[in-house]
């Protein structure tokens, strides 16, 4: 009885709907009426596709509607009587959206009780994005920011019409952990109306609300410090940092009688700190030059320790000491300039003429001083930083300037040879075993190893430990000589103390040998005691 009920002849007027194949799609279906017939004859096939169809015919006999799912006579999706489907659950693979066909070829039908698998949304989902750009800053935790407006209230309380100078150093230490002699400049910029007091709403406006509480140390240094209109930091925004260390420092304290001293030591320490920060040497310290440096340790360093001599870097008195005595003792007529013959006595007659030559010809910086072929203290300052600490790299790049005849950025065998021979000459004269160039420049080679041995870079001495002693070789005959005969105390000295550089070295032997010399210059005075021989310096 099925077998009489399909008619091949009546394919063209079947509708594909009627399959309900949830995995073809209807565009596919009536666009190849061959695949769809063997489509149908396979379902025809099925067990449960006979027990359906026997069904609707015995219904269609009777004269009861039929409910056939998906024709324009169904009930809708709520029927039970759904047709089997050909592939098994879950065995067909999931169909790309454009299967469907484009809505511009697909007829309009009724609605099918299957339902898709892609949810319509009426309205887009709104995401709220976080807030990411703060003009001032992140704002500071409310945690934070409630312990730190806790210490304020503590700090200001009874004082209504604010802290005078004296009294913000707590603020300054204990709320803002910053060095104590940082109290004046931080004063100063809260009160830009310099009315003598910082107030309790002055002093929450500037560093809670301006998120001066949440930045890293370096920042909130550096905004103290600059002016308002600048992006660096100038030697003149260090005057009043300075001026309050040499004013509160129990180190220090012994030189409030001096103040011409006072004003050196100032000095003194801003040079060093924009020798060994500012590497660009063009007088302009930028923020990343000091987050590079180490000048923030130091000065908490130097805010901790009692004993100033104990902050190497920057601050120590007694490297000051040292600096100084030395530039005075090559200027013979104290006019504070030196020329070329005063710094030819340097060291005990240690440079050649033609380095110093070199040096006063400015390659390796421009001299501040005004007055033409004379140095100034300044420039003495970064003089003998670079000579006496040739492994850092400041001291490194001061040198190839001057080595570098022709500036092209190498070193070559007839560089080398011209400031060599000099040193040559002075070794004959002084009757000591004269070294061949030949020879000095295979050494050269072997202590630096550069990447092409035709020549040396500044990647070449930097990559090197014994880059300093190229130049000794080079320019500076009792250093060449000392090195040559490795003195076995120096060696033991500096495997015992390797954090201190060739410069904390020199300072120290210098400051035992000037202090001792001053102690023999009183006691051949009168006026102290002659020294035993157990005070001789150690070095």
């Amino acid at each position: 009885m099925l077998d009489a009920a399909v008619v091949p002849g009546d394919m063209a007027s079947l509708d594909a709907d009627l399959l309900q194949l949830q995995e073809m799609s209807t565009f596919v279906l009536k666009s190849r009426p061959e695949f769809t017939q063997k489509l149908f004859d396979q379902w025809l096939s099925l067990p449960e596709a006979h027990r359906q169809v026997a069904s609707l015919l015995q219904d269609a006999i009777a004269g009861a509607p039929l409910n056939v799912p998906g024709s324009a006579s169904g009930s809708g999706p709520g029927t039970s009587n759904s047709l089997p489907s050909m592939f098994p659950a879950g065995s067909a693979p999931p169909l790309s959206p454009r299967s469907c066909g484009s809505p511009r070829t697909m007829k309009q039908r009724a609605p099918s009780n299957l339902g898709s698998p892609l949810k319509v949304l009426n309205e887009p989902v709104k995401e709220s994005i976080p807030q990411f750009y703060f003009q001032n800053g992140r704002p500071p935790p409310s945690e934070i920011k409630e312990q730190c407006m806790f210490r304020v209230n503590h700090f200001f309380y009874g004082h209504t019409d604010g802290l005078q100078i004296q009294e913000f150093k707590l603020v300054t230490r204990e709320i803002c952990k910053l060095p104590s002699f940082f109290s004046t400049s931080l004063f100063r910029k809260i009160d830009v109306n310099t009315t003598g007091f910082v107030t309790r709403e002055a002093f929450i406006d500037y560093w809670v609300n301006g998120n001066m509480l949440i930045m890293d140390k370096t920042t909130q240094i550096f905004k103290i410090l600059k002016q308002q209109n600048q992006s660096f930091l100038v030697k003149d925004d260090f005057k009043p940092l300075l001026k309050e260390l040499l004013a509160t420092h129990p180190g220090l304290e012994f030189l409030q009688g001096t103040p011409e001293f006072q004003e050196r030591y100032a000095e003194t320490v801003t040079y060093r700190i924009f020798y060994y920060i500012n590497r660009s040497g063009n007088g302009r310290l930028t923020f990343r030059e000091l987050k590079r440096g180490n000048l923030i340790d130091a000065m908490l360093h130097a805010d901790e320790e009692e004993d100033i001599n104990k902050v190497l870097r920057y601050f120590s008195y007694e490297h000051f000491y040292v600096i100084y005595c030395k530039f005075w003792e090559l200027d013979t007529d104290h006019d504070f300039l030196i020329d070329k013959e005063n710094l030819m006595k340097y060291g005990n007659h240690a440079l050649t003429y033609r380095i110093v030559d070199r040096i006063f010809s400015q390659v390796a910086r421009k001299f501040t001083s005004k007055v033409e072929g004379k140095m100034g203290y300044e420039d003495f300052v970064y003089f003998i930083l670079a000579e006496e600490d040739k492994s850092s790299e400041p001291s490194l790049e001061y040198w190839f300037k001057c080595i570098d005849l022709d500036a092209n950025g190498i070193l070559t065998r007839n560089e080398m040879q011209f400031f060599y021979e000099e040193q040559l000459h002075r070794m004959e004269c002084m009757a000591q075993e004269a070294v061949l160039f030949e020879d000095i420049l295979c050494q050269l080679i072997d202590m630096i190893g550069p990447e092409n041995e035709s020549y040396i870079t500044q990647n070449d001495l930097k990559g090197s430990k014994l880059s300093g002693n190229v130049f000794n070789i080079l320019f500076n005959l009792n250093k060449f000589m000392a090195f040559e005969t490795r003195d076995p105390f120096l060696i033991r000295q500096e495997r015992e103390n390797p954090t201190l550089t060739e410069w904390d070295r020199f300072a120290h032997r210098e400051y035992i040998r000037l202090s001792m010399e001053e102690d023999v210059e009183d006691a051949s005075n009168g006026s102290a005691e002659m020294w035993d021989e157990s005070l001789e310096a150690p070095f």
